[in-house]
C-alpha cells in the first residue's frame, strides 16, 4: 500500500508521515534505505493499529446488536415466535356462550318440570319383552309442587284397562291419575302422588307479542325428546280459522316446531314462564299452542271441583279411533300448498290427520298422518265433526276416502267400543 493512500485513507497518521519526506526518499537513496526501514516499522504499527481497531468494532457491533434487540423486543412486547392465545381464551368462549344462548338458560329454568307422560293398555302385551303395549304418549309439565300435571286431553286418552305413566328425566316413574279432562280446549290434568317437585312458573299469554321468541319443549325420556325454538306468528288465530269447531279459544301461532314428542309440554317465553301448551303441528313451521291464561281457568274450575269434593271427571264415552286430527279451512290450505305438501286442487275441505297412535284401529287401518279424509261411510267430511258423529254407531266399521299426497285411498277402520274393553 502506497503511503499516499495510507495518508488519503488514515489521516490520524499524517502526524508520523510529513510531506516533505517524500521527497527525501525520491532524492537519497540512502535517505530511501533509511526511510523504507521506517516504512516497515511505521507498516507493523498499523497493522497492530488496524487489529486493534478491527476487534473493537467486532465487540462494539456485538454490544450494539444486542442493545438494539433488546430495545425492539421492549417496545414490540406483543411481537412473539408463537402466536398468543388471549383472544381463544375459555373465559372469552365462556363469556359469549353466557350472553347469547338464552335459548340453554330457558330449557335449565322450565326442563326439570317437563314429564313425559305414556298411556299403557293392558290387555295387549309386547311378544318380546311381555309389557304392556304403548296407547298413547306425549309431555306435560308439572304446576302444583304436590303433583298436579297439566297435558292435552289427546295425550290422555284415558280409556278403560289403560294405565298412565309419569317418567321424570331422572329415571323417576309414577303412576298417574287422570284428574280432569276438558275434550273441547283438549286440556286435561294428571296427579301424581309425589311431593316437593320442580314446577313452571305460569306466565300471562295476554302479555305475548308477534315476534316474540318462545321455546317448545318436550318429553324428558322419550326417544322424540325435543327442545324447539321459534318466534311467535300470531297471538289471536281463531278457532274457527283452524276448523276446530265449538271451542271459544284465540291459539298462539308459532313456527318453532310442535312434534310427538313436545305436544302437551309447555310453550316457555324468554324468562322460563309457561305461556302456552303444545297442542297441534299443521306442517312444518305451522305449530299452535293453547294460551295459558285459557289454561288457567280450566286448572281454576279443576281446583273449585276438588274443594266442593269432586271425583275425577273422564271425558264422555266415544269409540276409539286413535287419531288427532283439524279441520282444513282456505287458510290451512293455501298454507299446506306454500309449503309443497302435495294437495289436489279439487279438494277444498275435509279433515287432516296430523297424528296416528301406533297400535290404534287407526293405524291398524292404515291411516298416516297427513293424510286428507274426505268422505266417512259414503258422506262428504266437511269439519271433524262429522269423524266424531261416524263414531257414535257401535259395533261398525267405518269405510273412509283418503288423499295421500295426490292419490286417492279407500279404507277400513274398525273403532273400539267403549263397553267392549
Amino acid at each position: 500500500m502506497s503511503r499516499s493512500l495510507l495518508l488519503r485513507c488514515y489521516p490520524a497518521y499524517r502526524r508520523n508521515f510529513p510531506l516533505n519526506s517524500q521527497v527525501r526518499l525520491l532524492t537519497s537513496s540512502r535517505g530511501w534505505s533509511s526511510s523504507k526501514n521506517d516504512q516497515k516499522t511505521k507498516n507493523g504499527e498499523w497493522h497492530k493499529a488496524s487489529t486493534s481497531w478491527t476487534v473493537c468494532g467486532i465487540a462494539l457491533g456485538i454490544i450494539s446488536s444486542i442493545i438494539g434487540a433488546n430495545n425492539y423486543l421492549k417496545k414490540r412486547d406483543d411481537v412473539s415466535l408463537f402466536p398468543k392465545v388471549l383472544a381463544a381464551t375459555a373465559l372469552n368462549a365462556t363469556s359469549r356462550r353466557k350472553d347469547f344462548n338464552v335459548i340453554a338458560d330457558v330449557v335449565e329454568i322450565a326442563a326439570p318440570a317437563v314429564v313425559y307422560i305414556e298411556i299403557k293398555d293392558t290387555r295387549r302385551y309386547d311378544y318380546f319383552s311381555g309389557q304392556p303395549l304403548t296407547a298413547s304418549n306425549g309431555s306435560g309439565f308439572i304446576v302444583e309442587s304436590d303433583g298436579l300435571i297439566l297435558t292435552n286431553a289427546h295425550v290422555v286418552i284415558n280409556k278403560p284397562y289403560s294405565t298412565v305413566l309419569v317418567k321424570f328425566a331422572d329415571g323417576r316413574t309414577f303412576p298417574g291419575i287422570v284428574e280432569d279432562v276438558d275434550s273441547v280446549s283438549d286440556l286435561a290434568t294428571v296427579r301424581i302422588s309425589c311431593k316437593n317437585l320442580p314446577t313452571i312458573k305460569l306466565g300471562e299469554s295476554s302479555n305475548l307479542r308477534s315476534g316474540e321468541w318462545v321455546v317448545a319443549l318436550g318429553s324428558p325420556l322419550a326417544l322424540s325428546n325435543t327442545v324447539t325454538a321459534g318466534v311467535v306468528s300470531s297471538t289471536e288465530r281463531a278457532a274457527n280459522e283452524l276448523g276446530l269447531v265449538g271451542r271459544d279459544i284465540n291459539y298462539i301461532q308459532t313456527d318453532a316446531a310442535i312434534t310427538f314428542g313436545n305436544s302437551g309440554g309447555p310453550l316457555v317465553n324468554l324468562d322460563g314462564e309457561a305461556i302456552g301448551i303444545n297442542s297441534m303441528k299443521v306442517t312444518a313451521g305451522i305449530s299452535f299452542a293453547i294460551p295459558i291464561d285459557y289454561a288457567k281457568g280450566f286448572l281454576n274450575r279443576n281446583k273449585e271441583k276438588i274443594r266442593r269434593g269432586g271425583q275425577k271427571v273422564s271425558p264422555p264415552p266415544r269409540r276409539y279411533m286413535g287419531i288427532t286430527m283439524i279441520t282444513i279451512t282456505h287458510d290451512i290450505l293455501l298454507e299446506l300448498r306454500h309449503r309443497s305438501h302435495p294437495v289436489p286442487s279439487h279438494i277444498t275441505s275435509g279433515v287432516l290427520v296430523w297424528k296416528v297412535i301406533l297400535g290404534s284401529p287407526a293405524h291398524t287401518g292404515g291411516l298416516n298422518p297427513g293424510d286428507i279424509v274426505t268422505e266417512i261411510n259414503g258422506k262428504p267430511v266437511k269439519t271433524s265433526t262429522d269423524i266424531y258423529d261416524a263414531l257414535k254407531d257401535a259395533g261398525k266399521d267405518i269405510s273412509i276416502v283418503i288423499y295421500r299426497g295426490l292419490e286417492k285411498h279407500h279404507i277400513t277402520v274398525r273403532p273400539e267400543d267403549p263397553e267392549e274393553n
